[in-house]
């Protein structure tokens, strides 16, 4: 189970950069298409954006997945960075929603989708490191 813990992680954090590609993909899309003449509006969407949407779904099933993972384990702190990684994936969905009303929020969204990949990260390299043996004294 520690290898699936450490490859949940592993795809957690890849996600978490599809993240990052893709609202940038987004945000360059828009330039191009109002560069172009298109009409960015409220029924206005683009791949990037759509992208990140499904992507932050499954950002948050692999987060659960974590979690339920983490109970299965004995990898060191797992439990604990699985259950933070669980609640900044929560926050994420709040900041996310909060941020179409004030966008400057959005920066708070951004640097904890960052907090989540490296946390993730953590979490793998925790799984991958050599179990420690119990010395007797």
């Amino acid at each position: 189970m520690r290898n699936v813990y450490r490859v949940t992680a592993v795809l957690l954090s890849i996600a978490v950069g599809l993240q990052v590609a893709s609202i940038a993909l987004s945000g360059f899309t828009v330039a191009k298409d109002a560069n172009d003449g298109a009409a960015i509006g409220a029924d206005y969407t683009n791949f990037g954006q759509s992208f990140h949407s499904v992507e932050g779904m499954v950002i948050g099933l692999l987060a659960l997945i974590l979690l339920v993972v983490s109970f299965l384990t004995d990898v060191p702190r797992g439990r604990v960075l699985a259950g933070v990684i669980v609640g900044l994936v929560a926050l994420q969905f709040v900041l996310a929603t909060v941020s179409f009303g004030l966008p400057a929020l959005g920066v708070l969204h951004g640097l904890n989708g960052l907090a989540i990949g490296a946390l993730g990260g953590t979490a793998a390299g925790r799984a991958a490191a050599p179990r420690q043996l119990a010395t007797s004294a």
